[in-house]
């Protein structure tokens, strides 16, 4: 597998997080960080990623959030060859019936993790177009019920950046679906590729060292895994990006809306 053209990216909430788990990313291939300490993340963060990302010669880009910790990494790489083998866009869990406290839709991935052809992706790349795909049409998609083993709701739209996900179905792109198991805390959820587990995602990342619920189930996750809790500093290979007035744009822009519907 020819790593040069693959690399990882994390939308960091939690940079103490990220300094543990980070170390059980893949090796041998490129990081990329975008800093969500000013609230950047979900559908912002992936106009951000074609933004800052198109021109770096990425044709493999990982997602993955600062919680979801690495058993065996190199399945990604298995997981990578599988897509190219099968003409395969969009890799990831869907975001209903799989995860019992996620009942969303299951047409969408969510994005703690997924694998994007990005390289292919890119080439259609059209932020308006993808702005403009979040709806939901009566039976538009087909799902194999067999597959979802908890509720969900097909006419979801509940996070932002389902136009995303929706744009790539309706441009005929394939997904990957993969599965995933609840591990003993309820919110814990396992990564699985033909039936081997790979990674682990806890949730509430932001909730590191701030809640003390939150940091012993986490923790207690990455003692399982026999992983060194302290934070390091960050590769000096990882590249970080941040839109310094991401905030303030997203201020005014709450701010206007309030206005707009005052004078309605």
């Amino acid at each position: 597998m020819e790593k040069a053209n693959i690399a990882i990216l994390t939308t960091v909430a939690n940079f103490e997080l990220y300094g543990i788990t980070s170390k059980l990313f893949p090796k041998g291939i490129k990081k990329y960080v975008i800093d969500g300490t000013n609230g950047m993340h979900g559908i912002h963060s992936i106009y951000y990623m074609f933004n800052k990302l198109s021109n770096k010669g990425i044709h493999w880009l990982i997602l993955a959030d600062e919680d979801v910790i690495f058993e065996d990494s190199d399945v990604v790489f298995s997981i990578i060859k599988n897509m190219d083998d099968n003409n395969i866009s969009v890799c990831g869990v869907r975001d209903g019936g799989v995860i019992s406290h996620r009942n969303y839709n299951p047409i969408a991935v969510n994005t703690f993790f997924s694998i994007l052809n990005f390289k292919e992706i890119s080439k259609e790349w059209n932020k308006e177009e993808v702005k403009s795909n979040q709806f939901i049409l009566p039976f538009e998609f087909k799902i194999d019920e067999s597959k979802l083993n908890g509720l969900f709701d097909v006419h979801s739209l509940y996070e932002p950046y389902y136009c995303f996900f929706l744009w790539l179905k309706r441009k005929g792109k394939t997904f990957l679906y993969l599965d995933s198991e609840m591990i003993d805390d309820n919110i814990s959820n396992t990564l699985l590729f033909e039936n081997q587990l790979f990674a682990c995602h806890t949730w509430h990342a932001r909730s590191y060292k701030i809640s003390e619920k939150h940091t012993t189930r986490i923790n207690k996750v990455l003692n399982k895994m026999n992983i060194e809790l302290n934070s390091s500093k960050l590769d000096s290979n990882t590249v970080i990006f941040k839109d310094q007035f991401f905030y303030i744009k997203m201020k005014l822009k709450k701010s206007y809306k309030k206005v707009i519907n005052k004078l309605k």
